[in-house]
């Protein structure tokens, strides 16, 4: 929610302890995260900004901390909200009192259906939200020329949002090859944002297209997913962002890496966490305490979610409990729990109560879902050798592998075989452009019976299907725009689980908590299918991402992403 900062002479007034402050956390120790200090003394909020440290102050309203430590609110510095599977205002509900008071997202899922009208659905709730939300254009709808996507938008369509105030920047220039080879759109948006902040997406790329990436004057890079690319993106002047998502964890590899030499350099981000794992682990929470686990000191860890993930996005109102920053606290008990007691994020306590009085907008893109229905016979493969690539899922990551197997043909399809967990994979085009189907193999499921069916695709968010029976598939297809898009479970021609996503088939319009609750079934129906992933959900979303290597699947085919090309 944006607030206007106080008059210069009332703030300085305030700090010199001449006029009391609106609020004063009295009791607890401040933690410094450039020093490694403990601070003791009050903190003095004036109009949602911190007045004074350190010192004793009078206030209106006095709040006991005594026994609690301080530190500066958190920074996811990349997500997707959409991927929480709840709208703007239910993440505000579920990630802020975990002490995310600042987010930078990218919607590029809901544009990749509804075009602009995404873009600016976010950009208008983020002007109602407690915590800041900072949006980052999206630079890639559709990610590639390889998919069909509900909207296509180019650098002329993205200018007239460049100056809201919640703008960031450029958001994830996942299309690394356009950026190497000059094409002509990424270089028009390229050169919209050029002096302010580009986000970058580049996994595995390195050498001399690593320096021709960054040189188009990207900052960030949140897709490294070993210590050694990491380091090298590091040396060559990016933030790198360790991840830790549902599905994208990085942080084993890199915590390494995090020190208070790397730290001013490194920051946090999830990319992306369902509300399952945020209630059963938590968010940047639990980021901060497996990296405390791991070794990585208390300072660097809270420094990166913090003070360092502002600065790498040009924030320097924030990330340091000290004067003139917004009041964007966080009291734990124990640094090393991260066990957090209480949040105020821009003076305001997050409470249920301050919660209840924000003013929620009407949900957009409904009814996106216009995929025809479709018949088992659609997941038939056809092909004239058993030669076949199939894409290898490396769980814990969203890069795949590129297998080769022999698959018998019989009567003119290649059929699942389960014994070598062979299972069928196939991509329907939801948006009414054009109605393709594509199918392919993928291993790593485990799945033995039925079918999983999803519209969180990324990033063109067709409908992804996953099956060893072709009618469940079907069924599993079909009943996704019954509900408006979602996840559904069918085994044996019966939907065993399924949770409806109707704004834009990615979000529900229901809370954190009963989207939590219905994806406790919905995981264990999966599992019923003897499905061995974790989660099963995002993993086939992330199966139709062709700008991520190895093997990927889009309703145009399978793409070979080192090549960047289709595979015939």
């Amino acid at each position: 929610m944006r607030q206007e900062r106080p008059e210069l002479e009332e703030l300085i007034a305030v700090a010199r302890g001449e006029v009391p402050a609106d609020t004063l956390l009295r009791g607890g120790e401040v933690f410094d995260v450039v020093t490694g200090a403990r601070i003791a003394g009050d903190v003095a909020i004036f109009q949602g900004i911190i007045a004074g440290i350190g010192a004793d102050y009078e206030a209106h309203e006095i709040v006991d901390v005594s026994g609690l430590t301080l530190v500066p609110g958190f920074v996811d510095t990349h997500l997707h909200v959409e991927s929480s599977l709840v709208t703007p205002f239910e993440f505000d509900r579920c990630v802020g009192p975990r002490g995310v008071t600042t987010a930078i997202c990218d919607p590029h899922e809901i544009a990749n259906v509804i075009g602009i009208a995404g873009l600016q659905y976010f950009l208008d709730a983020s002007e109602r939200l407690l915590m800041d939300l900072r949006v980052n254009l999206s630079s890639c709808v559709p990610s590639t020329e390889m998919e069909t996507a509900g909207a296509r938008i180019e650098a002329e369509d993205l200018a007239p949002l460049k100056c809201h105030p919640q703008v960031s920047g450029l958001a994830e220039v996942m299309n690394y090859p356009g950026v190497v080879h000059r094409d002509a759109g990424i270089m028009a948006k390229l050169k919209l944002f050029e002096g302010q902040h580009i986000d970058g997406h580049a996994p595995l790329l390195s050498g001399l297209d690593l320096n021709a990436y960054v040189s188009a004057g990207v900052r960030t890079e949140h897709e490294a997913t070993s210590a050694e690319e990491a380091r090298e993106k590091l040396q060559k002047g990016l933030r790198v962002l360790i991840r830790e998502g549902s599905v994208s964890k990085d942080l084993e590899a890199l915590a390494e890496l995090l020190d208070d030499f790397t730290s001013p350099y490194m920051c946090l981000c999830t990319d992306d966490r369902n509300p399952l794992d945020i209630a059963e682990e938590g968010h940047l929470d639990y980021m901060i305490r497996r990296l405390i686990e791991r070794g990585c000191s208390a300072r660097a860890v809270y420094r990166a979610a913090s003070l360092s993930a502002a600065e790498a996005f040009g924030l320097k109102d924030r990330g340091q409990i000290a004067p003139g920053k917004r009041a964007d606290i966080v009291a734990v008990k124990s640094l090393e729990a991260c066990d957090v007691q209480a949040v105020w994020a821009g003076g305001v306590l997050l409470t249920d109560q301050a919660y209840a009085v924000r003013e929620v907008l009407e949900p957009v893109g409904r009814n996106s879902v216009k995929a025809p229905k479709v018949t088992g016979e659609a997941f038939r493969t056809a092909g004239n050798r058993e030669s076949t690539s199939v894409i290898g899922i490396i769980e814990g990551k969203i890069i795949t592998e590129h297998l080769h197997e022999d698959i018998p043909i019989v009567d003119g399809d290649k059929r699942p075989d389960v014994a070598r967990d062979l299972v069928k994979i196939g991509v329907i085009e939801r948006h009414g452009k054009n109605g393709n189907i594509a199918t392919g193999f993928v291993r790593g499921f485990g799945l033995k019976r039925g079918a999983i069916a999803s519209t969180v695709c990324h990033d063109h968010h067709n409908i992804a299907v996953v099956g060893v029976d072709y009618d469940d598939m079907a069924l599993a297809a079909n009943r996704l725009g019954e509900i408006e898009g979602g996840f559904v479970v069918v085994e044996a021609g019966r939907v065993l689980a399924e949770l409806p996503l109707p704004l834009a088939g990615l979000m529900s319009l229901e809370s954190y908590e009963d989207v939590h609750e219905k994806l406790v079934p919905l995981r264990a129906a999966a599992a019923s299918l003897d499905v061995s992933l974790r989660e099963p959900f995002l993993q086939l979303a992330f199966l139709a991402l062709p700008v991520i290597p190895a093997l990927k699947i889009t309703d145009r085919g399978l793409v070979d992403v080192m090549k960047f090309e289709i595979i015939g």
